[in-house]
Parts: structure tokens; sequence; C-alpha cells
């Protein structure tokens, strides 16, 4: 595959340092298997919830069912999972708009959110629509040294704040994610401080890399992609949102209309394979995982930064390296768009992609376009030029596509 030795001996090494590591990941994918598939037999799903339906859909027995499966498996009160959510940015903002109130604050504990989060606020990112026009105010709280600042929420409460945003994985930047235990103890904090203000996590990434999610420990609400990990590389589009009932069917009012919510929206891509993604979901997790641990290994013993570092415990499925150059960033997203299954003939340029301040570069050669879970690399064009890399619905490929990419960036010393 024309690996240099130097790429091939490095990979052998970080294979066989890597396997406490594998082997801790294995056993969460073991129990979040049986996890699913206890509440699968619970829920009785069965093969006429895979049907697809028009119009209305009212009484679509298979959208009700994904809703029931997906709350048993989260721990939530109630939950609204749906194709009609086009990206996890637009599942995060039916909950923002669906809760929130004009006058209301919402609170940022994890510093500046992802930047496409940015244009809904609306305070960074001036935005026709945003939570700012609609006269939502809005606070964010820097984190100290890649942590969330506990100590200091009191002092960034007020009585008009009415929700805390939770940003589970790190965007664009260099912080560790949040683990399950740091949520729990902010949504403690929080709720000490002020019992009725809603925790709302973005668990975009980081579904099943623990053996419990957000709403489990002490979150409200939380919101995510099917393209990302709960889809498990076979859901075609769509998001979910999951957590207390009441907040449940105000977001379900943003969805549709006030007074229809969930009651209604016809299943029109084939419910079987959200289903199937969903079973599928812990293993592919778990596969990427062990391909960002390997990429740790791969480019810290190439001397390059690298968040988490090869033996971190994770919180998300995202690994991210410092790059230095614009080049290096270019040539790595490149090595992995050349050993992709789709279009691996593209070049990656940088762009100017919808919701984003600076040029993204991106390799994503995936059968469902922009799906994450599937092995993917973007980053921002700006230094210090750090490339976020997440995915892999195998591990084997995982490990093609970041030698391509490791591979890609020694060509350019040559």
């Amino acid at each position: 595959m024309g690996f240099s030795k130097k790429l091939i001996d490095i990979k052998k090494q970080v294979l066989a340092d890597s396997q406490p590591m594998f082997a801790r990941v294995d056993a969460i994918a073991e129990e979040n298997t049986l996890k699913v598939l206890d509440a699968m037999r619970d829920c009785q799903v069965g093969e006429g919830h895979f049907n697809t339906s028009s119009g209305y859909a009212y009484s679509d027995m298979g959208r009700i069912k994904a809703d029931e499966l997906f709350a048993k498996v989260f721990g939530a009160e109630r939950a609204l999972v749906r194709t009609q959510f086009v990206s996890g940015t637009h599942t995060l903002a039916t909950v923002l708009f669906g809760i929130l109130r004009p006058g209301d604050r919402l609170l940022s504990i994890t510093g500046a959110p992802y930047d496409t989060m940015q244009t809904v606020i609306g305070y960074t990112s001036e935005s026709k629509g945003s939570l700012k026009e609609f006269g939502i105010k809005y606070d964010e709280m820097p984190m100290i040294n890649g942590k969330v600042d506990i100590a200091g929420i009191q002092g960034k409460m007020t009585a008009d704040t009415k929700m805390v945003l939770i940003q589970r994985s790190r965007g664009y930047s260099m912080r560790d994610p949040l683990s399950i235990d740091d949520i729990e103890s902010i949504c403690s904090e929080v709720h000490r401080i002020k019992p009725d203000c809603i925790c709302f996590v973005d668990n975009c990434y980081g579904e099943f890399v623990d053996t419990r999610e957000p709403v489990q420990v002490g979150a409200d609400i939380m919101a995510g992609s099917l393209i990302k990990n709960p889809g498990g590389g076979i859901a075609l589009t769509g998001g979910y949102i999951c957590g207390r009932d009441e907040l449940v069917e105000l977001a379900s009012y943003r969805l549709t209309s006030p007074g229809m919510g969930d009651e209604l929206g016809a299943s029109l891509a084939n419910n079987r394979m959200i289903f199937q993604g969903f079973f599928m979901a812990p293993h592919v997790v778990a596969q990427a995982i062990k391909g960002a641990i390997f990429a740790a290994g791969m480019f810290n013993a190439l001397g390059y930064k690298t968040l988490p570092l090869p033996t971190d415990v994770r919180g998300d499925i995202i690994q991210a390296v410092q790059l230095d150059t614009p080049e290096n960033l270019i040539a790595f997203c490149g090595g992995i768009q050349k050993y992709s299954p789709v279009d691996s003939f593209a070049a990656p340029e940088p762009w100017d992609m919808p919701g984003y301040d600076d040029k993204i570069i991106m390799a994503a050669g995936t059968f469902v376009q922009g799906a994450s879970i599937e092995l993917s690399a973007d980053g921002p064009m700006r230094a210090p030029y750090n490339v976020y890399m997440q995915g892999g619905i195998t591990f084997e490929h995982a490990v093609i596509g970041i030698m391509g990419a490791a591979q890609a960036i020694e060509d350019l010393k040559a």
C-alpha cells in the first residue's frame, strides 16, 4: 500500500502498546450492546416497525417504537427520534428554541460553543433568526486548563439563567472532552445552586463511549445526531432528543408545531436503518475509539501533539492532532480521503463552509454524506492547524486511513 518501513514499524509498536486500552474499550462495548439488546427485547421491536409511512403519519408504529427504545437505553423519560432533523446543530437548536423564551438567559459552561452553534446563539456570530434576535440573553464561562470551572459556576448563575449548555465534545479546540463523571459533577453543582435550572448536554460524539449517558447522571435533556455515534454508520440521516418528559415535549413543538409535537412525522427513510444502526452503535463506537487511540499513538510517535494522549480515557470519539502547518493539515486530510471507500479520487480543499468563520478542510469519503461515525477528518485553516479525526466503522479501515494520513505528511518532507 506504499507505506514506509518507518511507519510500518511504528504501527506494530503502537498496536502492541494499545492492547490494554483496547481491552477496556471492548468491555464497554459489550456492556452497552447488552443494554441495547435488552431494551430491544423489552420494547418488543419487530419487523413491522421497519416500514415507512407517508402524509401526517399518525400512529406510525416504527417512529413511536424508536422513541421508546432511545428513551429506555439512554435512561430518559421521553425521546424524540426523527429523520426530519437535518444535522446535530438542527437538533440542538430545536431544544434551545423549544424551551427558552424572551428574557431567559442561556449560560454556556464549556466556553465558546462549536462554530455552527455560535450562529444559532447569535452573540459572537451575528445571524438572522438567532436566539439573540428573539431576546434570549447569553453568557459563557471560559474553561480553565481545559476543565470546567465548577467553583466559578455560582458566580455566573443569575436569577434569569434558565439553561446551562454543556458541550461534551471539544469542537474545534484542544481541550479534553467531558467525561460522564465531569457531567455528573457539573449538573450536581448547577442544581445545587438553582434547582430549576435546566442542564442541557450537547451529546454529539459521546454516545456509548461510556456505560452511562448524561441524562442518567443528572442532565435534564440531551441531543445528538444519528449520523454520528447512535446511527452506527447505518442511519441515513436524523437526530434525537432525550430527557425529561415536559422538556422533550417543548422541543417537539418546535420541530413541528404547538399542539402537534411528536404525534406526526412520516418515516420516509426505512426505519430498519435506525433500529439496526442503534443496535450496531456500541460496536461501531468501539471501532472508532480504537482507531482514535491508534491515531494518537502514531502521531505521538511522529512527534506531534495529540489530544487525547494514547493512554488517556476517552470522553468522545474524536482525536485531535496539532499539525503546525497548513500543508500538513491539507496532506493529512488528503491521506484520509485517498483511503476512503467513496470518492477516494477526490482531493480535499479548504472552502467557505456554511456556519464557520474560517475556511474548513474536510476529508469525508463516506457512504452517508457527512457521517462522522465513518472515518473522516476536518479542521479550520487557522493556526496551529489542528486536525480533528473521528469515526471508522471498522478498526481495520481506521488503521489504513491513519497510515495514509501519516504517509502523506511524511511525503511532504521527502
